[in-house]
């Protein structure tokens, strides 16, 4: 049987209960948004918001046809230690698909604010004795801003950049054949002033197609270092040394810009918090087996900075 109940903060919730697990559902102006959340048992226990990465990354992890579950398996190790979680699709993704507005229009600061009605709906449910806010890759950026104006008890950087977008794109394109990297950087340059660009070579059309453009200036404003020393809560950064996407550099440049905060670096962990090898073939494979499990420590340290 499902139990209904509806709750109005700007937005309306409807959750269903099912066993352990909730599908909250945010009605927007533009369509719904949902999320699962995963609750022990146990009453008066510490959540989790969990926010995914970059791109078309759903609740679980996952990214189109790579599916790993990383972020569902953080959420399943998080229950198994007596601590809830709740973990969404962003606006435009999987169960959240209808809530999209135009790419034309969509801006970073969208999510940012999606975030902080999920925590505040959160934060009012008597359920739980505090919410921590943990963003994953481009989702540590958005959480670190978020919680500027929500204040959770709690907040944890899960490989997320410690530059800004733009030069972790250079960082990241340096890595590709010279010419992608020529035909990219013109572009950058226009998009960091705040201009777009009609004429995008088809070969990174997918990058920086014209649609697009808009959400990669909105974010480019942000310095991740900048936006972390800002958040009054405690900190907890946590990097792998594999991870091909970002690097210890990153972490160790937002555990500086924040002295209230707590740093952990995981051996032979990848992006995906996965055991993977540095090299870029075999470390890529891991991010479609979903066979694969997180990274020992990871839990670990997450569970420790939460209950202590």
């Amino acid at each position: 049987m499902k139990h209904v109940s509806t709750i109005l903060c700007f937005l309306f919730a409807t959750v269903f209960a099912l066993a352990q697990e909730e599908i909250i559902v945010l009605e927007t102006p533009t369509g719904n948004i949902e999320g699962t959340l995963l609750l022990p048992s146990k009453e008066n226990i510490p959540l989790v918001l969990i926010i995914a990465g970059s791109g078309p990354t759903d609740r679980d992890g996952n990214s189109g046809s790579l599916k790993n579950n990383s972020l569902k398996m953080l959420a399943q190790g998080l229950y198994n230690n007596n601590i809830a979680s709740f973990r969404f699709d962003k606006r435009g993704i999987a169960k959240s698909a209808k809530a999209m507005i135009s790419e034309e229009d969509l801006r970073l600061e969208h999510y940012i604010r999606d975030v902080q009605q999920w925590y505040l709906l959160l934060k009012n449910n008597s359920r739980f004795s505090s919410v921590i806010i943990l963003g994953h890759s481009e989702g540590s950026l958005i959480g670190m801003i978020a919680s500027q104006n929500v204040f959770p008890d709690k907040f944890i950087s899960l490989a997320g950049p410690g530059f800004s977008m733009q030069a972790t794109l250079r960082r990241q394109l340096a890595d590709q054949p010279p010419y992608v990297l020529s035909m990219s950087l013109p572009i950058i340059e226009e998009l960091e002033k705040g201009k777009t660009v009609d004429s995008v070579p088809p070969l990174i059309n997918s990058l920086f197609r014209p649609s697009v453009q808009p959400y990669l200036i909105s974010s480019f404003k942000y310095d991740p270092a900048i936006e972390i020393s800002k958040v009054k809560s405690p900190i907890l950064i946590v990097q792998g040394t594999t991870d091909i996407q970002i690097q210890v550099e990153d972490a160790k440049k937002l555990a500086t810009a924040n002295s209230n905060s707590e740093l952990v670096i995981i051996e032979g962990m990848n992006h995906i918090l996965k055991e993977a090898d540095a090299n870029r073939f075999l470390n890529m494979r891991t991010y479609g087996d979903p066979s694969l499990k997180l990274k020992q420590g990871l839990i670990e340290s997450i569970t420790s900075f939460i209950v202590d």
